[in-house]
Order: structure tokens, then sequence, then C-alpha cells
């Protein structure tokens, strides 16, 4: 097809744009549906209302993407980017000081995204019962994690590696947690109970960066 490469990697897109007008096209199913998750929610997310919204012919959605399930996927990973690009980049900004300046920039730029970008909030870097779609077979979490490891280890002087990787996925499932909370407690995301999401990751994670390096020394 034009414009488009192969890609049959499991969770992605059946084929990625390549040229300016397939790139544009896919680009407007992304915010189609993601408009959609906000009006109708994800239950009733259909790919034909989705191409409809887009003005894009349903068979090009097809083109991109086999389901709706690759739809969402394809969503999320452009989430995920955005996210870490953000907090890349105000990292870089500010230079924050060891894990309590990340942790404090991560939380941030999430509950940022989850007031301000459409969809965000039913589909941030997975959907409710899809929850292997970013790299599988790893779980969402799963995978995020292993995309933060590497900017916790060079911003804390911790070790980059598996052990660092699980104390990261931990951090993610808490703040998972009291985040969601926090979320459904204000849909502006309850200030108190941000701040204490921040003060489990700082605890949590001091915690185990600081073993981690006594445990690399003494090696």
């Amino acid at each position: 097809m034009e414009g488009v490469n192969q890609d049959r990697t499991a969770g992605t897109p059946r084929r990625l744009p390549v040229q300016k007008r397939s790139v544009v096209r896919f680009e407007r199913l992304l915010d189609a549906c993601a408009e959609l998750l906000d009006e109708v929610g994800y239950a009733a997310l259909t790919t034909k209302e989705v191409a409809r919204r887009a003005e894009v012919p349903i068979g090009t959605l097809y083109q991109f993407f086999s389901d709706r399930e690759g739809l969402i996927g394809a969503l999320a990973a452009r989430n995920l980017e955005s996210f870490l690009e953000r907090v890349a980049d105000r990292l870089e900004r500010e230079a924050p000081d060891g894990i309590s300046g990340v942790v404090e920039v991560t939380v941030d730029e999430f509950v940022a995204m989850r007031r301000t970008i459409t969809g965000f909030g039913v589909v941030d870097f997975g959907a409710v019962g899809q929850d292997h779609i970013l790299q599988p077979p790893l779980d969402n979490n799963t995978a995020v994690a292993g995309r933060l490891r590497a900017l916790t280890a060079s911003l804390t002087g911790a070790p980059d590696n598996a052990e660092l990787e699980i104390a990261v996925r931990v951090a993610l499932e808490c703040a998972d947690g009291v985040l969601q909370l926090a979320f459904r407690t204000d849909p502006q995301g309850d200030p108190q109970l941000i701040a204490e999401c921040k003060h489990v990751l700082n605890s949590y994670l001091n915690d185990r960066i600081r073993l981690l390096a006594t445990s690399q020394r003494e090696r």
C-alpha cells in the first residue's frame, strides 16, 4: 500500500505510515479515537465511528490497524512517548537533585497529561482489559518500567540492572493505584492524594536505591 511499511509485531499497528499524507491520516485517526473515548467511552468506541470522525475511509483505518484494540494500542504508545518526552525535557531543563526530583517531575507530568490530553483519562498507557498492548507479552506497567529504568539510573546513580527495574515496577504499581484514587475522588486529581503518591514513591525509592547502591559497592 502507498506510504506504509509492514509491521507484524503484536501490539503495534498493522502498518506504520511513511509518507506525509499517510502520517497525517494516521494521526487524525488517533486524534479521533481520543476524542471519542472522552465522549462515548471505551466500550462504545467503534472503528467505523473513528474513521467517520477522522474523515478517513474505513479501509484506510484497516490498512493501519487490524482492529479496535490495535487502534487503542497505538494511542497508548503515542501517549507513552509523549509522556517520556515531557519528563525528559523537564528533567533536562530543571536538573533536579536525586530521586525526589525525578518523582516530582514524573508525577506532575502524568497529572498534567491526565488533566489536559484528550482521551488520556480513558487510555493512558493501556485500557481496561487491554493490559498487554504496549510491548506484548509484557504487561503495560512492566513495559513502562523498562523505559523509565535507564532514566532513573542516569539521574540517581543507581545501577541500571534488573533489581532497579523491579523497584521502578513496584513504584509504578503504587503510583497507578494512588493516582487512580486521586482522579476518582476529584476529576482534576485530588491534591492531597497526589501529594501522598509522591510521598510514598519518595520513601520507597530512596530506600531501595540506597540499598542497590550499597550492594553495588560491595560487589
